[in-house]
């Protein structure tokens, strides 16, 4: 009622009620921390279809990477369910078939080859201080052969008889025309000859690029090691590529023309063994020594001092190259055709300038000041489950261990601890490391802390076990067992592990949509604080041509030299002239 006392009044100086006032200065209501990211006018499909900047091909590569790594990872997720329990459950023997093929494709020649190329177009050309790759044209051609090859390999799931049903190893005769007939394993051909393709252009790119666009000052032996792992990696890729395509070619031939290259009248099942295995192997190093630079560009950041032993692990790294095409036949042991001491010897090699890596890697670590941000966090699993996979690499270098575990479950266990721990572990690492470089802004770190735990149990529940289910005789391509065979639970195990592994994706996935949106902006050029490349030298996203200002190079740590000047050692003779500034 009017003239009752409200609660809260005060007495007025005529015997009435007044309201105190406090005077509030007005206020924008804040919604967000940081502004959301503002698109650009004009249509984005044009812009990436137009495109020959390699950060944007980078980034290009990198996501359409991640499209098949999700496809491959849902086929990897059917084939654990069907496993799970004997019997069948979710999928015939036929699909499943099918679905270890394209598994094994997506991973190996749709993810893992091409992401190290997303990498490489967004880092390497601000590393040597070029403002572009040598042949951008070239470049975006490179990317589109890859997009479209893929396609074309996933396509076969939707003819009448289904994908490419005979491993993606594709062995003869199981690959001719009589026992895999088909729409599918014809497109699976012609697929991946295109993407390979696109692989060898991109290798010819950054090699040129890396011996012709240095900036003054950078020599070879000041470039960072990720460029020098990438320098190797493409060598590589334009001698097994090729070796790839012919083979790919010869069996199109025998599947649509009637030829008799691969027969098994003339040996042809071996002859295609050596020629996929000669490009195999050197391949699980394409898709290693990328992963191996990104790891040992983190470590020296996230420990607070220069990498440990520049020189001998750019050494390693040409011996892993270069032993790389002298092993291919070790995964023929079991063929008793190949010349066993030889092939063992080297095998055993090869893990010599590894482990001088993960020397280098370690005494890197040793007594630094170590904070464990996400990159880091990645980097050390890489390093525990690389390891790990390597051990069981040097057990089946042996012959004798070799013949007893040979297309058993050890196998894909090995596999996967060497290409899983090695590249998605490095990749996440990376991915967390330069995503504030190429977009300017930083990902969530909570989100990365349980993205990579959940990572770490989902594969090591995983994979671990699938060690045992080897050794106690489980034959790797199988789609049932039966429950008298005692596999059942490291099955179960496994299975459940795997849809942990799944699920550890959903929050990166958010992360970096998040992050992209409304992640805090990056206002420096070095978000970490000791980055030690030319790349944390430019702004966060760089210019179009990366550089308004060079700094000196006079070591291969230029950035670090410019922020602490009074800590730059010269590498070689006076101090470089630093360079005027850039206008486009």
């Amino acid at each position: 009622m009017p003239g009752d006392r409200v609660p809260g009044d005060l007495p007025g100086a005529a015997g009435g009620y007044s309201a105190p006032v406090t005077t509030v200065a007005p206020k924008p209501i804040q919604t967000r921390p940081w502004p959301a990211a503002q698109p650009v006018k004009g249509s984005a499909v044009a812009r990436m279809l137009r495109t020959t900047d390699a950060k944007q091909i980078g980034i290009l590569y990198t996501a359409t990477s991640f499209v098949f790594f999700v496809i491959g990872g849902a086929m990897a997720l059917l084939m654990r369910a069907e496993l799970a329990q004997p019997g069948l459950q979710a999928v015939s023997l036929e699909q499943y078939n099918q679905l270890f093929t394209m598994h094994g494709t997506i991973m190996l020649l749709l993810f893992a080859t091409p992401i190290l190329f997303g990498f490489a177009n967004c880092i390497v050309p601000i590393q040597i201080g070029a403002p572009d790759v040598a042949f951008p044209r070239l470049n975006a051609i490179a990317y589109w052969l890859f997009a479209f090859g893929g396609t074309i390999v996933l396509l076969g799931f939707v003819t009448p008889g289904g994908a490419a049903d005979f491993g993606w190893f594709a062995y003869a005769p199981l690959n001719n025309a009589i026992h895999s007939p088909g729409v599918g394993g014809d497109l699976w051909i012609i697929g991946l000859v295109l993407s390979g393709l696109g692989t060898i252009l991109g290798g010819v790119n950054m090699i040129t690029t890396i011996v012709t666009l240095r900036a003054p000052g950078m020599t070879m032996f000041r470039m960072p090691i990720f460029t020098w792992n990438i320098l190797v990696t493409s060598v590589l890729v334009l001698m097994a590529f090729p070796i790839l395509a012919a083979a790919l070619l010869a069996l199109l031939s025998d599947r649509l023309l009637g030829s008799h290259v691969f027969d098994p009248a003339t040996n042809g099942p071996l002859l295609w063994q050596h020629l996929f295995w000669f490009f195999g192997h050197p391949e699980v190093y394409i898709v290693a020594l990328p992963f191996f630079g990104i790891v040992s560009e983190i470590l020296p950041v996230f420990s607070r001092k220069p990498i440990f032993g520049y020189k001998m692990l750019v050494l390693a790294t040409l011996s892993i190259g270069a032993l790389s095409m002298s092993v291919w036949a070790h995964h023929m042991f079991a063929t008793g055709q190949v010349l066993l001491p030889f092939f063992a010897f080297l095998s055993f090699l090869i893990a010599v300038p590894t482990g001088i890596k993960f020397f280098n890697w370690i005494g890197t670590m040793w007594r630094g000041q170590l904070t464990f941000e996400a990159p880091m966090l990645f980097s050390i699993g890489f390093l525990v489950t690389f390891l790990l996979g390597g051990l069981s690499g040097v057990l089946l270098a042996s012959p004798p261990v070799d013949w007893h575990v040979s297309d058993t479950y050890f196998v894909v266990a090995h596999f996967h601890y060497v290409l899983f721990g090695t590249i998605v572990f490095a990749v996440y690492a990376g991915i967390y490391f330069w995503f504030p470089k190429m977009t300017g802004r930083m990902l969530d770190e909570r989100l990365g802390r349980v993205h990579f735990w959940l990572t770490m149990v989902g594969f090591h529940t995983t994979f671990l076990v699938q060690h045992w289910l080897g050794n106690q005789g489980f034959p790797r391509r199988y789609g049932d067992y039966q429950p008298a065979d005692g596999f059942t639970t490291l099955n179960t195990v496994s299975t459940i592990g795997a849809f942990v592994l799944g699920v550890s994706t959903l929050p990166f996935l958010y992360n970096v949509w998040k992050s992209y949106k409304t992640g805090p902006l990056v206002t420096v050029d070095d978000p970490w604080g000791h980055g030690a490349s030319l790349e944390w030298a430019t702004s966060c996203p760089p210019p179009l041509r990366n550089f308004d200002r060079m700094p000196r190079i006079r070591s291969e740590r230029p950035a670090f030299d410019a922020k602490f000047p009074h800590l730059a050692v010269s590498t070689a003779g006076p101090p470089a002239v630093e360079s005027p500034p850039t206008r486009h």
